[in-house]
This record gives C-alpha cells, structure tokens and sequence, in this order.
C-alpha cells in the first residue's frame, strides 16, 4: 500500500461531497485519487477542486481501479450490495456510509462474505460514536462510575427533510442512529421494538407520520426510548440521557454561549444541521478510518469503529421497527447469532 492512500469516493452528492473536501483539506496520510458519481457531471464538477483526481463513470470499474488502494461509499442504500460486495472481492478496504445495504438479508450476506475473507475490511459510517461527547458519556459508563446503566432517554430532531421523506425512511434513516448509539453505549444487542406515532405534525408532509417514539428492549432488560422528530422547523437537535444506579448523564445540549437580555430572554444558538452538529465526528472518524486502513496490512483488520455486524444488527433493528410501525405493536428482531458467523 501507498504511504498515502489513494480513495475513490462513490456519490458525491452532499455527503460525498463533504468528505472529498474532508479527506483533501483536514486528513493525513490519503488524498482523493478517484470520484464517482451516477450524475457525470456532478462527479467532474467535485474532482475539479481536487489536484489529481480523476473521473471514473462506472463504480465497480472505480473499485477495481489498480490506482485505488479503498473506497469511500456515499452512494445511494440499494447500490451498496453490490458495491461492498465487489470492494471484498478486490481487497479494498471500505468506508460505507449507511445504511450497510436496504435489507436484513442482504446485509446478512456481505456480514457472511466479509467473514469468508478472513479480514476487516468494511466500515460503516455511525460518526456519532467518534464525537466527543458520545465518547465521553461511554467512557463514563466503562468507568463503573454511575453503576450500572439502566435507561436510556434519546431525542432526534431536524427541522425538515426531503420531500421524498416516508414514515418508514424515519425508522430506516433517522432513528437508525439511536439504534446504534443504544448498541454503542450499553454493549449488547436490542431484541424488540415498538413504534408508537402520536398525532402527526400539522407542518409535515402529508402521510408522514411524524413524529414517532421508538421504544427498545434489550438482550438484558434494558429500557431505551427515542422520540424522533424530523419536521421541527428549528434545527438540528440530537440528545441522549443515560440513567444508572448511581446518577445519571446527558449529553447534546449545545450549552455554547448562552446569554441573557431584555426583556428576560436567556438562549443560544442550536445547530442548523447535520453536518455543523458531526462536523468533528466525521474528521475523526475517516482519519481513524485512514490509520486503521494503513495499519490493516499487517493486522488483516483496516476497521477502526463500527464493523458490518453493526450495520446489519442496525438493518435488522430497523426492519423490526417498520412492522411496528405498521402494527402498532412490540416486535422481535429477528437476527442470527453473531457466534454463528466466525470472524465477526
């Protein structure tokens, strides 16, 4: 491997975008050799602001491409089977943003082929798990500090989202991040869930059954609730309290400044959006991304974070969550055992 990294990033629409800007400007030891894109123009367009990076219009030719040492994927969900499964038959490392694929089966079948190669090579990107503040509320749970953690209060909110945005996109694209954050946070894996849809929002688009309250058992008896709500009309708000035997922790308050004035009015500023919020979170993440793919020829693990189990424990979470949705009742996660799949 290169002493720099050469990445193809495949679809650079806003988050592709971002992290072709990411990986020239902020992170070590890489630079954007090859940009892809279903819209050729849109990919020109991105691998114009980089020096030496070139176009390359079909996006398993850009895996294969002997120039390219890993990818980056921030293509559309139904593209990334076949994608991942041709980065594990090249050897590329892969960055996979989510979700791992659309469905609990075939994401079980990538789970399955990349443990047949005896390596790990798929990353998937739950950038939450590399804020600081998530980082800090974990190491303060590993710590023992606060006993043992028993509940978990999380809260999800955007002030809009696509107009092709449907109920079920909330449980599979938003509240997939709670799903995971739960996993991080408690180490274990969640069993069932219910989906509970108050009165919807009179501003969001009709049909959309927002917001919704997810509530999550695990494997232990723990309790996880989650209110998301993707039509706010404010801003970007993301918080998680933990509750444990000996006190309690939260985090996403986004206590910056906060100031005081007339006539009474004490408030600060929220953060309009994903990426303001993650901003750091995805730095740290694709440059550890970057560090663990460096170091993975000699290790045969170029993962440093959440691994595909992740991303099909989350799929199949979320599958759980949409029949819920539709029944109104708890549902079971159906999901394999991970000791029946070695080198997971």
């Amino acid at each position: 491997m290169n002493s720099e990294l050469r990445i193809a990033v495949l679809g650079v629409g806003r988050m592709g975008a971002d992290h072709v800007q990411r990986i020239t400007r902020t992170i070590s030891g890489a630079r954007v050799a090859v940009v892809n894109d279903y819209v050729t123009e849109r990919a020109h367009e991105i691998a114009d602001t980089v020096p030496g990076a070139r176009v390359v219009e079909d996006p398993l030719d850009a895996i294969a491409d002997p120039e390219v040492d890993a990818v980056v994927l921030a293509t559309p969900g139904p593209t990334h089977e076949k994608q991942l499964l041709a980065c594990l038959e090249h050897g590329k490392p892969v960055m996979c943003e989510k979700p791992l694929t659309t469905s609990v089966e075939t994401s079980l079948e990538v789970v399955r082929a990349e443990a047949a190669t005896g390596k790990k090579l798929i990353q998937v990107g739950f950038m939450r798990r590399f804020d600081r503040e998530y980082e800090q509320l974990k190491a303060l749970l590993d710590s023992g500090d606060l006993g043992r953690a028993l509940v978990v209060h999380c809260a999800h909110r955007n002030p809009d989202v696509p107009s092709h945005f449907d109920s079920a996109m909330i449980v599979r694209d938003s509240l997939v991040h709670e799903v995971d954050v739960a996993r991080f946070l408690l180490d274990e894996e969640i069993t069932k869930i219910q989906i509970i849809a108050p009165s919807a929002n009179p501003a969001a688009p009709e049909g959309l059954r927002d917001p919704q309250i997810a509530i999550f058992t695990t494997e232990s008896g723990r309790h996880v609730d989650a209110e998301v709500f993707v039509t706010t009309g404010v801003a970007y708000e993301v918080r998680t309290e933990v509750v444990a035997e000996r006190g309690s922790a939260m985090i996403g308050l986004d206590v910056g400044l906060v100031r005081t004035s007339a006539p009474g009015v004490r408030g600060g500023t929220i953060t309009p959006g994903f990426i303001e919020r993650f901003g750091q979170a995805y730095d740290v993440e694709i440059q550890r991304w970057v560090d663990a793919v460096h170091a993975g020829a000699e290790t045969g693990n170029y993962v440093d974070g959440p691994g595909a189990w992740d991303g099909y424990a989350a799929a199949a979470v979320c599958e759980a969550g949409v029949l819920s949705l539709e029944s109104g009742e708890p549902v079971t996660v159906d999901m394999v055992a991970r000791a029946d799949i070695p080198g997971t």
